[in-house]
């Protein structure tokens, strides 16, 4: 490649072209639109990875049916508080939104999210004991208003006819709706995003970018070589942020910039696979997400879902996901970035992982294994009359699970790895580079996630009263704990709804 010697100096790197990098830099335009920032991405398009409209589950996490996020403690009642958390950060991801509609930077929100109602579905005893206790536990919050529940077969049939079509009589069901659901198209959306963060002076997204090296300058910014996908030059930036939003490949990239806080950090690649169906006959039957209990050692993002997916205007339904495996960090990466990953620093805490979650290896193995019937049949339980010639099989995003390093417990203190299944920001200490690690709830909470980055690194700037008039505007509840007030939380779901075009009770 040939050595170009200019340096363009820019404010602001953001590295990935997916929804987090998008959402960070509306807001920071938003709070000084004389930054200049630059957005590099590999492929030749943004939300081509997780963001992808069929990379991920689209449900705009709410938390109102994932039962992973109310788990039950040992005397039986249910922990609610990770549900809330997620919830009222999704009311964050809201605002953003509405407030871009409202400028008229999103000329119709329809192109990215629409109403659709969310579900609890379990059959047995046992889980439809726990969805009980559930529903008890949650419905009593304000932020679960409306919450519904029966465990009567004909108003199942009302809510989602395709679960109790041909399913046992005899088989105990249950069920909890939140009309106030959505289906979010992030691929759409981040679409939108650059589109108007491309309409802005001083932003670029150049395409066919990929960051190979990050390295310290002696002004304390940051030196960013861009490698040309098409062959062509290789050349470099200068800025005094970089912030890296490039999915599961965040890792390679915090490890390329040396900085202390990347040491143990790891990753474990999980990919996931769909069935789908876009048989009108049969998709325009069902508008609801219906998600169910996760089988035992399974990871978050393995829940199974019988989903509305609302994509380019067409409506189909997917289902999954079913776990693989690839040592690829990205769906577009390569075979050998499980391999390239690996330092003196991160193996042991790898095989601790390895070691600690051994129900989760047995699981992810009998999912590789499974065949086209196996898979089918899981199908199967959600739908009973399922017909397997109207669905095919749709590779999912690759998520990167974060192995993060942390300090063992008893009297041998020694580095020990802790998989994470949420997300997680590493930061250098001078917060002049941040990288976004992991996956799940990810795109849904992409706003909260910007606003936790403005926090940790622009802290001065946030102090501004500049800039807190600013980010008021965008986020109206911005200082407000809307799981403790109930009456900014009604008003703002109230507001948000009415601008996205979205139920509320």
């Amino acid at each position: 490649m040939n050595q170009n010697p200019d340096i363009a100096s820019h404010d602001i790197v953001l590295i990935g072209g997916g929804i987090m990098s998008a959402t960070l830099g509306v807001f920071l335009k938003q709070l000084d639109p004389a930054l200049s920032i630059v957005m590099f991405e590999t492929l030749d398009d943004c939300a081509q990875e997780s963001s992808g409209g069929w990379n991920n589950a689209g449900t705009g996490y709410a938390a109102n049916c994932e039962m992973n996020y109310t788990p039950q403690r040992a005397d039986g009642s249910i922990d609610i508080s990770k549900a809330l958390e997620i919830n009222t950060e999704f009311d964050i991801s809201r605002q953003f939104w509405a407030y871009l509609v409202q400028r008229g930077a999103i000329p119709d929100p329809r192109a990215f999210i629409h109403p659709c109602p969310h579900l609890s579905f379990v059959w047995g005893e046992a889980n439809v004991a726990f969805l009980r206790a559930r529903y008890q536990a949650m419905s009593a919050h304000h932020c679960y208003q409306g919450m519904e529940y029966t465990e009567d077969r004909a108003t199942i049939a009302q809510w989602a006819p395709l679960i109790m079509e041909g399913r046992d009589e005899g088989q105990p069901v249950a069920a909890t709706r939140m009309v106030t659901g959505t289906d979010v198209d992030y691929g759409a959306l981040t679409h939108l995003l650059v589109d108007h963060l491309s309409a802005q002076p001083r932003f670029e997204v150049r395409y066919h970018s990929k960051v190979t090296a990050l390295a310290r300058q002696a002004n304390d910014g940051w030196r960013v070589t861009v490698d040309d996908t098409r062959g062509g030059e290789q050349h470099a930036v200068s800025a005094r942020f970089v912030f890296i939003g490039a999915g599961g490949g965040a890792l390679p990239l915090l490890q390329k910039s040396g900085i202390p806080e990347a040491k143990g950090y790891g990753g474990f690649p999980v990919s996931g696979i769909w069935l789908r169906c876009d048989v009108d006959a049969v998709s325009q039957r069902h508008h609801a997400k219906v998600y169910g209990k996760a089988s035992t050692g399974s990871p978050p993002m393995s829940v199974p879902h019988l989903d509305t997916r609302i994509i380019d205007g067409k409506q189909s339904l997917l289902f999954g996901p079913y776990a693989g495996f690839s040592t690829k960090f990205l769906k577009h990466g390569s075979a050998a970035d499980l391999f390239a990953s690996l330092t003196h620093d991160n193996v042991i805490p790898l095989f601790d992982v390895a070691r600690d979650n051994l129900a989760l290896t047995e699981y992810l193995i009998g999912q590789v294994l499974q065949s086209p019937e196996h898979q089918f049949a899981a199908l199967r339980e959600f739908f009973p009359l399922a017909v397997q010639q109207d669905w095919q099989k749709a590779v999912a995003g690759q998520r990167v699970q974060t192995i993060a390093p942390h300090e063992s417990a008893g009297w041998f203190k020694h580095e020990e790895g802790q998989l994470e299944f949420g997300t997680e920001l590493v930061s250098a200490a001078d917060q002049s580079i941040v990288a976004l690690l992991g996956a799940s709830p990810g795109a849904s909470t992409a706003a909260c996630i910007a606003l936790e980055v403005l926090q940790r690194c622009f802290a001065e700037r946030l102090r501004s009263d500049a800039w807190q008039a600013r980010l008021k505007a965008v986020i109206p509840t911005w200082g407000i704990d809307l799981k403790h007030d109930a009456a900014a939380c009604r008003h703002t779901r109230a507001a948000t709804a009415a601008l996205l075009k979205i139920d509320n009770l």
